[in-house]
């Protein structure tokens, strides 16, 4: 859509890396670890990957076992931006998680087994087909509050497995916790962002990335185009560091994307190009100070 367009269909043409106050032609990109407190060998991973490599910022999966753990090192690091990976699936059979409020308060949220569903197509629209707003909404203030009772402050809202949340209704109950709680929200699909870009809130301007829709052969070389092509304005990347020990490979089949992932990210080449490209690496501090200060940040009627 060009500027013309934009401004014909009531969208901002001014990017949100300018509502940032970046100039146009600045190429910014937030590199956030998403599934940070999963388990073990991925906590190690997104602390070295923030650490040591390139990434930027990560996301808690509150309801998770290793989470405690994260909040600990997260505790001990306050210069670490963190988001709140909001988590009503459970992917993993063999460390499984629940939800942090008592099941028979949020039935909805739970399959014929009495756990939560998993990330498959049919058991996220199982899921989205029966969840109420109500007891999403439970479970949502539980995994905020568990991390502010902690005494840790998060930058933005952020799902796990479930894009912009699935539906309308979960996205506008995010960004209404964000605005109570003043915090940002990753949003990334459209209509979303087109809607919160509307209402002066910045979100990534450009086609956002998770880690997994990457092949795992060449993704070094991937990762290097990709940087070199990088457009203006605002980007954001959902990586997914973990060191792929033997634990890991025992537990997770994913276990290979998130390994080629720590290996990349704090590679001495990554950050040889962040410099050569002239590539600005952010985090949800500034975006959380916008959409903070912002009087429509509150629910939106769509």
């Amino acid at each position: 859509m060009d500027e013309t367009t934009e401004r014909a269909a009531g969208t901002p043409a001014e990017q949100s890396s300018e509502l940032l106050g970046h100039p146009p032609d600045a190429r910014l990109l937030i590199i956030n670890c998403d599934d940070f407190g999963m388990y073990p060998a991925i906590n190690a991973a997104v602390i070295e990957s923030v650490e040591e490599g390139i990434a930027s910022s990560c996301s808690l999966m509150v309801p998770c076992p290793a989470a405690p753990k994260a909040m600990e090192l997260l505790g001990r690091r306050p210069q670490i931006p963190f988001g709140v990976h909001l988590t009503l699936v459970c992917e993993m059979p063999d460390i499984p998680w629940g939800p942090l409020t008592a099941k028979e308060r949020v039935p909805s949220l739970l399959d014929p087994a009495g756990k939560l569903f998993a990330p498959t197509p049919a058991g996220r629209a199982a899921l989205l087909g029966q969840a109420r707003l109500d007891e999403v909404e439970l479970e949502f203030r539980a995994q905020i509050n568990t991390v502010a009772d902690a005494g840790l402050a998060p930058t933005h809202l952020d799902f796990h497995c479930l894009a912009d949340g699935g539906s309308d209704d979960i996205l506008d109950l995010a960004v209404a916790l964000a605005a109570e709680y003043g915090l940002a929200v990753r949003v990334w699909l459209e209509p979303g962002r087109r809607t919160m870009r509307q209402r002066g809130l910045p979100v990534t301007d450009n086609d956002f990335l998770d880690s997994f829709s990457l092949d795992v052969e060449g993704k070094a070389a991937r990762y290097a185009q990709l940087l070199r092509d990088l457009p203006t304005g605002l980007n954001e990347w959902a990586v997914h560091p973990g060191l792929g020990d033997e634990e890991s490979q025992a537990v997770d089949d994913g276990w290979l994307v998130r390994r080629t992932d720590y290996e990349f990210l704090t590679s001495p080449q990554a950050r040889d190009l962040l410099q050569q490209e002239d590539i600005r690496v952010i985090d949800y501090r500034t975006v959380r100070q916008v959409w903070s200060q912002n009087p429509n940040s509150g629910p939106a009627t769509r």
